[in-house]
């Protein structure tokens, strides 16, 4: 599901309150990592990680990478944080933003 411009700034103006929920450190983003988000994005549909800056990591190539893994999509990357999303399959808390 590719998100429309106007859907991508609803889902941003959602997220800018949000604080993050992971960090990505030092530490390759391995299976946990991956899983833990995965299951995040299962019950929340949005969330927002940080990649500190000690991290081999981009924000950027952090988000690609958890995207390509979970098959979420990638709202906004700003700094050394970004912004996922993962519609879920029944209800969706943030319908009513994407006009469904």
């Amino acid at each position: 599901m590719a998100l429309t411009s106007k859907q991508r700034a609803a889902l941003r103006g959602a997220a800018n309150t949000m604080d993050p929920v992971y960090q990505i450190g030092k530490g390759e983003i391995d299976e946990t990592l991956i899983q833990g988000v995965a299951d995040c994005l299962a019950a929340r549909e949005l969330i927002k990680v940080k990649v500190l800056d000690n991290s081999e990591y981009s924000a950027r190539e952090a988000a690609d990478i958890l995207c390509e893994k979970i098959g979420c999509e990638s709202v906004q990357v700003i700094g050394r944080k970004f912004v996922l999303f993962q519609q879920k399959k029944k209800e969706s808390a943030y319908a009513a933003l994407l006009g469904k």
